[in-house]
């Protein structure tokens, strides 16, 4: 063990680790959550969800090196550097969802996608109607069903020579948040542009089809700006038949809306269309896509009391920087966590699982997909079989910063994990050795709220104010008239 420490090396500029309990984001957490968990658990009120509680805890392990870490080794040099555990939650640590957007679009892009234009529709429905998608989640399969079906019959319209029973490949993502931290439920759908049909179906196919591994794809024409206002009235017409089947909203309610102007406040937009060769545009649409509810370069401190959070995309009236005070910022992104065993995006047409062209239409991506082999147990020094949606962490790293972090910076050789240590007493003797901390942050109490009645009543027993009359009541800043009859 003393070898293996004195061979650790601090750690070199071309990799540096990140150490979240230095941004804002993680002081604020740090010091805050108690007294936000008190408050919001405390009598007649709610009680805070476990699960959101826990996202927030293990966010404050995330990234520590005193809860155990890997270590590289280089084997040409002997150099070795240390990399912390992450906590693999969603909604709350930065560095965990923007791994897990990367690794979403990666494996779409690389193993799903076929090399054909994707277009990406984004439904957004009335004010009056996000109340009820927030937290019920059948609501929201439905209402994404009533998109997909209408765009499919839509594309089918605008694909010649296609089948009646042609079918869509689509990706969507339930987004939960707006860019303004709040509570927002909308769509985006990835959509290839066009609609796919069994080749054996349609053997007396035209050339407007391309056969290829079993599967015909027709792609969609003359798709205008008419066309898809004609699919955003029909999606209007059908969830507001459906909200009122559901009983959420009355008769008059939904005459009511469909009354109102400029889309009754349903908003879909399919604008954005990707290329088939533009592998790295469609990789980026699909972090878009991915993309977590808060972005920690956005967040900046405006004094010890209260923090800016930048909109990138503030709307008419609403303002461009929010400001909030600790509390209120951990309010709202605790909203924002998506409840457990809630997917993010779905699959759904010739892309879902289920789907017998699924196999056919995903071996058009460029990169083929890898059929798990049975595993001899007799040889035990077999490889263990990894998912095609499964990154390395250094390869998810070379792919968003175009560096690959497992290079030695001193001989520029490759690098390997040789161990992931997790004894208390080796992490401390390591740390020790490499002069970081041995103990986590330290999480601050809950606190109460100042009360400047007490202040005044100390600075009176101090003899501070002698003016101060415990008795007397102040006279009140506007008038108050107490005449008027209820």
């Amino acid at each position: 063990m003393d070898a293996a420490v004195k061979r650790i090396a601090p750690q070199a500029q071309c990799y540096q680790r990140r150490q979240p309990e230095k941004t804002l984001w993680y002081r604020t957490v740090q010091t805050h959550i108690e007294t936000w968990l008190a408050l919001t658990g405390g009598p007649g009120d709610e009680s805070t969800p476990a699960y959101i509680e826990q996202a927030f805890r293990r966010y404050l392990d995330c990234g520590i090196l005193a809860n155990g870490f890997a270590r590289a080794h280089c084997d040409e040099c002997g150099h070795d550097f240390l990399i912390a555990f992450s906590c693999k939650g969603r909604g709350v640590c930065p560095s965990c969802n923007t791994r897990r957007m990367a690794e979403t679009a990666a494996h779409l892009t690389d193993h799903v996608f076929p090399r054909l234009p994707v277009r990406q529709w984004v439904l957004s429905v009335p004010k009056r109607l996000r109340y009820f998608l927030q937290r019920d989640t059948a609501l929201q399969g439905a209402v994404l069903r009533i998109l997909l079906r209408t765009v499919e019959r839509c594309l089918r319209e605008h694909s010649p020579g296609c089948a009646p029973t042609a079918r869509i490949g689509v990706i969507a993502f339930i987004h939960r948040f707006g860019s303004s931290l709040n509570e927002h439920t909308h769509f985006h759908c990835c959509i290839v542009d066009g609609v796919f049909a069994p080749a054996a179906n349609i053997a007396d196919a035209t050339g407007a089809a391309d056969a290829v591994a079993g599967v015909d794809f027709h792609a969609a024409t003359d798709l205008d700006a008419a066309a898809i206002a004609q699919v955003q009235v029909q999606v209007r017409q059908r969830i507001l038949r459906a909200f009122v089947r559901r009983g959420l909203i009355g008769k008059s309610d939904h005459d009511e809306m469909m009354g109102w102007e400029h889309g009754g406040g349903f908003s879909l937009d399919a604008s954005v269309c990707i290329g088939g060769t533009d592998r790295a545009g469609l990789e980026r649409l699909l972090r878009y896509c991915a993309r977590p509810p808060f972005a920690l370069e956005h967040l900046h401190q405006m004094d010890a009391d209260h923090l800016v959070y930048h909109n990138p995309k503030p709307r008419s009236d609403s303002p461009r920087d929010l400001v909030l005070t600790p509390l209120e910022l951990i309010d709202k992104i605790a909203a924002l966590i998506p409840p457990p065993r809630a997917h993010r995006h779905r699959y759904y047409g010739v892309l879902a699982p289920n789907s017998p062209m699924r196999a056919a239409v995903t071996a058009l991506a460029p990169l083929p997909v890898i059929v798990p082999q049975p595993v001899d147990t007799t040889k035990a020094d077999a490889p263990p079989h990894r998912a095609a949606s499964h990154y390395l962490w250094a390869m998810l790293l070379a792919r968003i910063y175009e560096t690959l972090p497992l290079v030695c910076p001193l001989c520029q050789s490759p690098m390997r994990i040789i161990a992931f240590i997790t004894e208390g007493s080796s992490v401390r003797k390591i740390l020790e050795h490499l002069g970081e901390s041995t103990l986590p942050p330290c999480i601050a109490s809950a606190r109460g709220p100042p009360l400047w009645e007490l202040e005044q009543a100390h600075r009176h027993q101090a003899g501070n104010d002698p003016q101060w009359d415990s008795s007397a009541q102040p006279e009140p800043v506007f008038e108050f008239d107490q005449r008027v009859a209820w």
